[in-house]
C-alpha cells in the first residue's frame, strides 16, 4: 500500500431488484494474468448470464450466487493473525466478504498461519454446492514491509538490496518466499512494487523511498527486477500484485497518513509507467491503484477514483485484463474526507474490482452503497458483473474455485 497499512499504522492492524426483464448487455469478461476469455453475456432479471452466456466455471458459479454474495466477492478486509478479532471476522462473513488481508506483523511462522487461513476459509462462502474459496493476502515485499515472518519464512532484504541482484537470482529467490507463502495458506502476494522513485528525491519520498521498496531509481533497473519478482512468485503458484499504478515514486507524501497527495511530475508516456506496462505484458494478475492524485493524467480526481487512469490508461492503452484492487480505502488518510459507502462506488465506477480496506467496519456501509447503486445504474451493474467474473476468474487460477 501506499506507505502500507502495515507502516503507516502502529502493527496491529433480499437482494435488491437487479435489471429491468428488458434489458440486454454484452459483457467482455477479462480473465487474469493477460489471458481474456470472452463472454457474450445476455443479462437476464436476475443479473445473471443466461444460457447464452459462455459456461466457464466462473459463469455457473457466478449464476449460482445472490446479489450479496457477488458483491461480497469484490471486498478485502484485513486479519491480523498476530491477534485475530473474531467479531470483524464474523462480521466479514455476514456480508460475503470473499478476500482477506492479513495485516500488521507476526512471528508465528508458517505452520501457525496456516491453521488461521484455513479457520478462515472453512467459513467460505458455497454456491452451486461448491465453495468459493477466499483470496488471502499480505504485504511480502522485504525489509521493512514484511508481515509474516517466524519459523518457516526466510528474512527478506528489501528490495533496494534485490534490484542489485542479477534477475535470474531474484526470480528464484521469489520462488522460495511464494512457496512459503504458500505453506502458510496465502495466495496472494500485494507486492512487487513497481514505482520508480528518482535518485535524486530517494528517501524523501516517504511511501516508498523512506523505506527502501523500490528496487532502483531507474525504470531499466526497476522493469526486468519486478518482472522476476512476479515470475518467481507466479512459478510457486502464488498471484502477484503490481502496484502504485500509476507510481508512488515521485511524490513526497504518503497517502496513508496524508490528505490531497498530488503527483505533478507523472505523465501517460513518463517512463515510471513502462515499468507495469512491462509487468503487465509479463502477466501479472493484478494491479493495485494509488490514491494519490495525477494532475497530469486526470487533475480532478484521485487514481483509485479516477476512470481516466483505470479504464483508460491502465485497461485499455497497457491492455491490462486482470484484476485491479484499491489500495487501502479504509483508514487510509488519502480518502478519509470521502463517506465510506461513496469509496467503495467511485472505485468500481472507475473500473476498479476489488475493494481493500484495513477497517472491516466500514464493509456494511459499502456494501449497503454498491447494492443501493447497482438498482440506480445499469452501467453500474455491467461494471459489477465484470468485476465478480473478474475475481472468480483469479479464485480459479488459485484452485480455490472448482466445479468439477
Amino acid at each position: 500500500m501506499a506507505l502500507h497499512r502495515s507502516l503507516a499504522h502502529p502493527f496491529s492492524t433480499k437482494s435488491p431488484v437487479w435489471f429491468a426483464s428488458s434489458l440486454a448487455l454484452s459483457l467482455a469478461v477479462a480473465g487474469v494474468g493477460g489471458a481474456q476469455i470472452s463472454q457474450a453475456a445476455i443479462i437476464d432479471p436476475s443479473g445473471a448470464p443466461n444460457n447464452f452466456a459462455a459456461n466457464t466455471c466462473a459463469d455457473r458459479t457466478f449464476r449460482a450466487m445472490s446479489v450479496p454474495q457477488r458483491v461480497g466477492q469484490l471486498f478485502m478486509g484485513s486479519v491480523t493473525p498476530s491477534a485475530p478479532d473474531s467479531t470483524r471476522i464474523d462480521l466479514m462473513r455476514k456480508y460475503h466478504v470473499g478476500s482477506v488481508f492479513l495485516a500488521g506483523r507476526s512471528s508465528a511462522g508458517t505452520t501457525a498461519t496456516n491453521t488461521l487461513v484455513q479457520g478462515l476459509q472453512a467459513k467460505a462462502d458455497s454456491a452451486a454446492g461448491h465453495r468459493v474459496g477466499l483470496l488471502v493476502s499480505t504485504d511480502q515485499e522485504g525489509g521493512q514491509v514484511q508481515v509474516l515472518s517466524g519459523p518457516g519464512f526466510s528474512t527478506i532484504p528489501s528490495a533496494l538490496t534485490q534490484g542489485s541482484w542479477t534477475t535470474s537470482k531474484l526470480r528464484g529467490e521469489a520462488a522460495v518466499w511464494a512457496k512459503e507463502l504458500k505453506a502458510a495458506g496465502v495466495n496472494l502476494n500485494l507486492a512487487p512494487v513497481a514505482d520508480v522513485v528518482p535518485e535524486s528525491l530517494g528517501r524523501a519520498n516517504a511511501p516508498i523511498g523512506r523505506y527502501d521498496r523500490e528496487f532502483g531509481y531507474t525504470a531499466a533497473t526497476v522493469a526486468p527486477h519486478s518482472d522476476a519478482f512476479l515470475a518467481g512468485s507466479a512459478q510457486s503458484g502464488v498471484l502477484a500484485t503490481l502496484k502504485h499504478f500509476p507510481g508512488l515514486g515521485n511524490v513526497r507524501d504518503n497517502t496513508d497518513t496524508t490528505a490531497d497527495v498530488v503527483d505533478t511530475v507523472t505523465t501517460r508516456e513518463s517512463s515510471s509507467i513502462t515499468t507495469f506496462a512491462s509487468g503487465i505484458k509479463a502477466g501479472a494478475p493484478f494491479v493495485m491503484i494509488s490514491s494519490a492524485t495525477y494532475s497530469k493524467i486526470d487533475p480532478n480526481h484521485r487514481a483509485a477514483f479516477s476512470s481516466t487512469v483505470v479504464q483508460g490508461l491502465l485497461r485499455k492503452t497497457l491492455g491490462f485484463k486482470g484484476v485491479v484492487v484499491s489500495d487501502d480505502l479504509g483508514n487510509a488518510v488519502a480518502v478519509k474526507a470521502v463517506p465510506a459507502g461513496d469509496r467503495a462506488v467511485k472505485f468500481l465506477s472507475a473500473g476498479g474490482d476489488l475493494v481493500l480496506t484495513v477497517e472491516p467496519n466500514l464493509i456494511p456501509a459499502m456494501t449497503k452503497a454498491v447494492q443501493s447503486r447497482m438498482t440506480q445504474s445499469a452501467t453500474f451493474r455491467v461494471q459489477v458483473d465484470a468485476s465478480v467474473h473478474r475475481v472468480l476468474n483469479a479464485k480459479q487460477k488459485a484452485g480455490l474455485l472448482s466445479c468439477g
